[in-house]
C-alpha cells in the first residue's frame, strides 16, 4: 500500500471502565479445556495495543472512524485495505479496535498450530456428528459450548470499552484527536450487532451523534448463521442459538434489554423499530445477496420493513463470494471486477461515514 499520505500509528489500551464488573462477570465462568486460565485473569485482553491510520496533518483530528471487524478474527490483513481506503477517502484517522479476545487479545497459544491441534481432534473425538470444526475456529467454539455466556459477556465488555474510547477521545485524553472529536463508525458482521446495541443502549448519550454504517451485518440475531470452519463449529452455534433464543437473563439492565432487542424479532420490536426510524438518517447498510451467515432478510426485521428501505442496499457481485471473504483475491477473478466490487461497497462508506 502506498502510505503516503498517511501513517499508521499504535495506541495503547488499557481496561479501566466497568472493569469491577467485567472480571466479577468473568471469574464466575470456568475455564475452557485448551485455557487453564478464567478469561478475567487473560492478560492480553484487559491491556492491548491498536493502530490507528492517521492522514497526514491530522495528528490532532475533529473526527475520526471507529472501524470494528468480524467474529473470531486473528488477523487485521483483510481489513488494512478498507482502513487505507476509508483513511485517504475522507481524510479521517481511521481505528482498528479489537473487540474482546479477538485480534491480538488472547494468548499467542490459541492460534498457534503446534497447541491447538490437538484440541481440534479431540473435539471431533468427543462430539458425534460435529461439522465445520476445524483449527481455525477451535478456540472460539470450545469457549462458547463451554459457556455460551462468554458470547453475551464478552460483547459487554467491548461495549465498554468502545464507550471508554469514546470518552477517552472526548475529554482530550487521546494523543490523536482533539477535545470533543467526533467518531462515525464502519461495522462488519459482528461488529455491526455491537454497533446496534451501543446505539440502543446509548450509554452516557456518547453516540448521539454518530453516524453507523453496516457490511455484512445489521441482522436480528436469530436470522444469523454463524456455522462455519472461518467462524464456529455447529455444536457451538447450536449452543449460543439455543441459549440466547430460549430466554436468555442475566443482569437486567439498560445494556441487556438493547441487547435482547437485538436477539429476537419480537422482542420489544415496535420499540426497537421506532428508535432506529428516528435515527435512520445516521445509518446506513450494505448487504450482500449470497450472505448466509448475517442474510438481508436478518437486517430487514431487525430495523423494520419501512426502514429498512432508506438505510438498506443489497448488492451482489459477478464473481463468487462468502460471508467471510466478501473480496475474494485470487487469479480466477479478474482484478477489475474485484475493484469494482470494493469500490461500489467503500464510496458508499466513505461518503457516508466521511
Amino acid at each position: 500500500m502506498d502510505n503516503s499520505s498517511y501513517s499508521i500509528v499504535t495506541c495503547t489500551f488499557s481496561q479501566k471502565d466497568e472493569e469491577s464488573e467485567v472480571v466479577n462477570f468473568q471469574s464466575k465462568v470456568a475455564a475452557s479445556g485448551f485455557c487453564s486460565d478464567t478469561d478475567n485473569n487473560i492478560e492480553e485482553n484487559r491491556d492491548f495495543q491498536y493502530k490507528v491510520f492517521v492522514p497526514a496533518g491530522k495528528e490532532h483530528a475533529d473526527n475520526g472512524i471507529l472501524l470494528l471487524h468480524g467474529l473470531n478474527e486473528r488477523t487485521w490483513d483483510k481489513y488494512l485495505p478498507w482502513a487505507e481506503y476509508l483513511c485517504k477517502e475522507t481524510n479521517r484517522p481511521v481505528i482498528l479496535f479489537p473487540i474482546a479476545f479477538h485480534m491480538n487479545r488472547t494468548p499467542s497459544s490459541w492460534y498457534n498450530p503446534r497447541s491447538i491441534m490437538p484440541w481440534v481432534n479431540q473435539r471431533k473425538n468427543e462430539i458425534s456428528g460435529l461439522t465445520s470444526s476445524s483449527f481455525f475456529n477451535v478456540a472460539l467454539s470450545s469457549r462458547l459450548s463451554s459457556s455460551p455466556l462468554r458470547f453475551y459477556i464478552s460483547g459487554r465488555e467491548s461495549l465498554f470499552n468502545v464507550v471508554q474510547l469514546f470518552k477517552e477521545i472526548e475529554s482530550g485524553a487521546h494523543p490523536l484527536f482533539a477535545e470533543n472529536a467526533q467518531l462515525n463508525i464502519f461495522a462488519y458482521s459482528i461488529g455491526a450487532l455491537l454497533s446496534q446495541v451501543l446505539m440502543l443502549s446509548n450509554p452516557d448519550n456518547l453516540f448521539d451523534r454518530s453516524k453507523f454504517f453496516f457490511f455484512c451485518g445489521g441482522s436480528i440475531f436469530e436470522k444469523m448463521n454463524g456455522i462455519s470452519k472461518e467462524i464456529m463449529d455447529k455444536e457451538a452455534y447450536e449452543k449460543i442459538y439455543n441459549f440466547y433464543t430460549g430466554g436468555f437473563s442475566f443482569k437486567n439492565d439498560y445494556i441487556e434489554a438493547a441487547f435482547k432487542s437485538m436477539v429476537l424479532t419480537s422482542t420489544d420490536k415496535e420499540k426497537r423499530e421506532s428508535f432506529f426510524a428516528k435515527a435512520k438518517n445516521r445509518i446506513k447498510a450494505i448487504t450482500l445477496k449470497k450472505d448466509i451467515v448475517i442474510p438481508t432478510e436478518g437486517a430487514i426485521e431487525a430495523f423494520g420493513t419501512d426502514t429498512s428501505k432508506s438505510v438498506i442496499s443489497e448488492m451482489d457481485f459477478p464473481f463468487e463470494y462468502t460471508h467471510q471473504n466478501p473480496f475474494p483475491a485470487n487469479k480466477k477473478i479478474a482484478p477489475e471486477l474485484l475493484s469494482g466490487a470494493f469500490n461500489s461497497v467503500f464510496s458508499v462508506a466513505a461518503s457516508f461515514v466521511g
